[in-house]
């Protein structure tokens, strides 16, 4: 490990050796043939598997080196463990993908009701200093000087030439902001963050905290019944507060299109929370496949399929994170080929794509016109439980991203149709009041 000075403020950070590592992906399942493929009847129990042989691979089932790496494990692995959870080797931790009644069940819940999910493989990260707000802005196209305190921001961190480092959620408090940050690129986040803002910010990577999700209809009525101020809170603002006596974070915010909150805490109260939050009416656990298929039917970003450091903010249709004093001044890494493709267009867009069959369209997908040229490939996809279709996201010439363009797919060498769709492909439900 090795430390980095900071202005007075000495951080951890890791060494070369320790955030770079070579990922060969394995599958403990036959990924052949057509039981694995999408059968022709999706019954509940055969689409679960389904979807998760067809998503294994995306959802992170590492080894390193050909041998498999020592996992992590948050503190709440007994508990997914006592559930019942399967639990699977997902960037560098044992996490759960599903419970026992499965992915498709959980998504459903999800949709209804509410359900816990364990996301403490996010990255926490304090920011503290003089100007911060101004120096942040040179790595992030975001505007994050007329962010409120108590509000919340999504951005990302830019490369000079325009590609996305990774995405990042950005939360200002009285004399600092904290940063969510995508576990793969946590490392990589925090060495960049330690080189590009200089002196007078400290940097602390929070290592003891457990970030939990509660999404989905439910999800705001079990916490107003158990703290009042929870009942104001507006999308995309945060409240440090307390449930059942415990200190926690929480932020109106989430990861699947549903109304929701994510709570973060310590280590020391994780588990006695969630156990406290599962008791509740409504409330169950769920694992990341639910969480994948959920925020893909939302049309949002996985960083290392949808979006990395080739593809810029406009190309992925990030557009709108960039208001126009940020878009204007240009004060941001990369900034001078995002305003050019911000005003001239770029040669490539992510789309949502609607598939014609339930066949589901794996990452890596080749993407045909009509005359069956090969113009792009897919980034991600799955069967969507509440459309009961297969979606998609793709990468296609921008001249083929309109609303309805009848593109194919090749997957396992059939072709088939599908057609360019507005995402998202399921309306966000978040908690926006009318003034």
């Amino acid at each position: 490990m090795g430390l980095w000075k900071v202005g007075v403020a000495y951080s951890y950070c890791p060494t070369e050796d320790e955030s770079r590592a070579q990922h060969t992906i394995v599958s403990p399942v036959n990924l052949s043939g057509t039981e694995t493929e999408g059968a022709p009847i999706f019954s509940a129990s055969n689409m679960q598997q389904n979807w998760w042989a067809s998503n294994l691979s995306r959802l992170g089932y590492l080894m390193i080196e050909g041998k498999q790496k020592p996992l992590k494990t948050t503190a709440l692995d007994s508990l997914h463990r006592e559930f019942g959870a399967r639990m699977i080797p997902f960037s560098g931790y044992s996490l759960p993908v599903q419970y026992a009644n499965g992915i498709i069940a959980e998504h459903v819940h999800t949709r209804n009701k509410a359900s816990l999910f364990d996301v403490s493989h996010m990255g926490q990260i304090i920011l503290r200093g003089d100007n911060l707000d101004q120096k942040l802005e040179l790595l992030v196209p975001g505007n994050i000087s007329g962010l409120a305190e108590g509000r919340i921001r999504y951005t990302a961190l830019i490369n000079l030439d325009g590609g996305i480092i990774d995405d990042i959620m950005v939360s200002k408090g009285m004399g600092y902001l904290n940063l969510i940050v995508n576990c793969a690129r946590a490392n990589v986040d925090f060495e960049h963050l330690c080189r590009e803002l200089g002196n007078g910010i400290s940097i602390d990577f929070k290592k003891d905290q457990v970030l939990m999700a509660l999404q989905g209809p439910s999800a705001a009525s079990i916490l107003s019944r158990l703290n009042s101020e929870i009942s104001n809170m507006q999308f995309m603002t945060f409240l440090n507060t307390k449930l059942f006596g415990k200190r926690v974070v929480i932020s109106r915010c989430g990861y699947t299109g549903e109304d929701g909150f994510e709570i973060s805490t310590t280590t020391k109260d994780a588990e006695f929370l969630a156990r406290a939050l599962l008791n509740q009416p409504n409330t169950k656990f769920a694992g990341l496949g639910a969480r994948d298929s959920l925020r893909l039917e939302a049309g949002l970003c996985l960083y290392g399929q949808d979006i990395n450091e080739n593809s810029s903010p406009i190309e992925a249709g990030l557009e709108w994170t960039i208001n126009n004093r940020r878009m204007q001044d240009g004060n941001f890494r990369g900034a001078d080929i995002i305003q050019q493709q911000a005003k001239y267009g770029t040669e490539r867009r992510l789309v949502g794509l609607m598939l014609e069959s339930r066949t589901i369209a794996r990452p890596g997908s080749i993407i045909l016109d009509r005359k069956d040229n090969i113009i792009g490939e897919i980034t991600s996809g799955s069967f969507s439980p509440t459309l009961g279709r297969s979606i998609a996201l793709g990468y296609v010439p921008s001249g083929w991203s309109k609303k309805g363009t009848a593109l194919k797919l090749i997957i396992r060498k059939s072709h088939v149709a599908a057609s360019v769709k507005t995402l998202p492909f399921v309306p966000h439900k978040y908690f926006k009041p009318e003034n």
